[in-house]
């Protein structure tokens, strides 16, 4: 048998009993200018035909009792695109192509086949179309997803016949496999029984003093936070079956000049913008907690380069609680705040690593998403309000089959107690907010782009950012 890791195993266990754990991504394409008029058709037909699919994209979890109630991965042989890759069109993208990437994301996966699809969405304005992707969690997680679409994409407009997102390149992202002989078959176990228990005593140390400091940065530094450390709102409540999401992009150069004057990074902007989004949208509704937000923030320990011996596994990632300062009136000071605590979580994330970060801050995920599940909701805090997480993406402008890649936008996960996700990613010379939320939760979602705008502007004046 071939187990999931522990957090992909513990990503299928929360599907089954609640919701979907899929990421996604939207593409906004302009055709080629010599595309004719069935071009969509054309694109179409191409999506169903792979000689060979991505070995990743191949295999499901599975869990049953012919595994002993142990989640593992099964492979098939052959995928039927015919059921991964489908086509919708629109006549509005005003009014219809949100709402539809609304509808497509709420939608469950097939757990008895590779959980994937992908969506050619046409009737675009000016001929435009778009692919709107999505992946199980335990699959890929929001960077190696990102990688996987920019692998299948060029720079150059000139090249034709590119295969999708879906095809093997190679086979360089293949899932390896335990080498042959039989000395190997038989100290193989052995050997992984003893790293696996030296790694687990290593893995307790960093949880244990992983835990000691998130006490002392709480209570000394207001770095973090503890479990029940965040303000219950809307946003920690169950989750419906509808989904809302709403994106839109921004000009790299904005950032960077807010990112220069306050001398932060970029990622530090991009969440302080939200928690100003947050704040406006929660005090318009006299919803507005005294007490700070706090954001669940994934810390990537992917590298940007990419390592073929890593990409089995689909999330490699820490996590990190930074207070957002929604209660603080000034935007440079909010900004100051985040900078703090993220810098201190990289270091504590690199430090320690994913899977010990992840298990030190069980607390407060506990607290976030088990309390909707109980038959009454108690009104007390909970561990995080949201996640907000920021993925790289092609740093030039990109083209498939002679098509220009417009924009990028990300459609993450939303669960119980988690009902609103914010995520942005960087293309070319613009960055991406997408906004996923219930739509019981957010139903006016959209508002939240006029906001965006108004709080990256808010926070341009505050630290005197000049345009690049």
């Amino acid at each position: 048998m071939d187990p999931l890791d522990p957090l992909d195993a513990a990503m299928m266990t929360a599907e089954v009993i609640a919701n979907p754990m899929h990421v996604g991504a939207v593409l906004i394409l302009s055709p080629p200018p010599d595309a004719g008029s069935d071009y969509a058709d054309e694109l179409y037909a191409a999506a169903n035909k792979c000689d060979s699919v991505d070995p990743r994209l191949r295999r499901y979890p599975h869990c049953g009792l012919d595994t002993g109630g142990i989640w593992v991965w099964r492979e098939v042989d052959t995928v039927d695109l015919s059921r991964h890759c489908q086509r919708r069109t629109i006549s509005s993208e005003r009014a219809e192509f949100w709402p539809l990437i609304g509808e497509l994301d709420a939608e469950r996966l097939d757990r008895s086949r590779p959980m994937w699809m992908s969506y050619l969405i046409d009737g675009l304005d000016d001929g435009r179309f778009a692919f709107y992707l999505k992946v199980h969690h335990t699959l890929a997680d929001g960077v190696a997803g990102f990688r996987m679409i920019a692998d299948a994409l060029s720079d150059d407009p000139q090249v034709r016949s590119m295969t999708p997102f879906y095809a093997d390149r190679g086979g360089e992202s293949a899932v390896p496999t335990a080498p042959g002989g039989l000395v190997h078959r038989l100290v193989g176990p052995i050997r992984s029984a003893v790293e696996k228990a030296a790694s687990g005593i290593e893995l307790a140390e960093h949880v244990i003093t992983g835990e000691l400091n998130i006490v002392i940065d709480s209570l000394v530094g207001h770095r973090t936070v503890l479990p029940f450390g965040a303000p219950r709102t809307r946003f920690n409540d169950r989750l419906g079956p509808q989904r809302a999401v709403c994106a839109a992009s921004w000009a790299k150069s904005r950032i960077r000049a807010v990112q220069d004057a306050a001398n932060v990074t970029a990622n530090d902007v991009a969440t302080a913008v939200v928690s100003g989004v947050l704040r406006r949208w929660l005090n318009e509704r006299g919803e507005l907690p005294t007490q700070s937000l706090v954001a669940s923030c994934p810390i990537t320990v992917r590298s940007r380069a990419g390592n073929p011996a890593n990409e089995q596994h689909g999330n490699m990632f820490g996590l990190w609680m930074c207070p957002l300062g929604t209660h603080l009136d000034d935007p440079a000071v909010r900004l100051r705040l985040i900078h703090r605590s993220m810098l201190e979580g990289k270091q504590w994330v690199a430090k320690r690593g994913s899977t010990a970060s992840l298990l030190t801050n069980a607390g407060s995920i506990a607290a976030t998403v088990i309390s909707p599940l109980l038959p009454f909701t108690p009104n007390v805090r909970t561990g995080y309000n949201l996640p907000i997480s920021h993925v790289p993406g092609p740093r030039a402008e990109m083209y498939w089959n002679g098509s220009l890649v417009e924009e990028i936008y990300p459609v993450s996960t939303v669960f119980d107690g988690q009902s609103l996700n914010v995520t942005t990613c960087s293309y070319a010379d613009r960055i991406g907010f997408g906004y996923v939320a219930g739509a019981e939760v957010i139903p006016d979602i959209d508002s939240l782009i006029p906001l965006t705008e108004a709080c990256l502007t808010e926070l341009e004046s505050a630290v005197g950012a000049r345009p690049c």
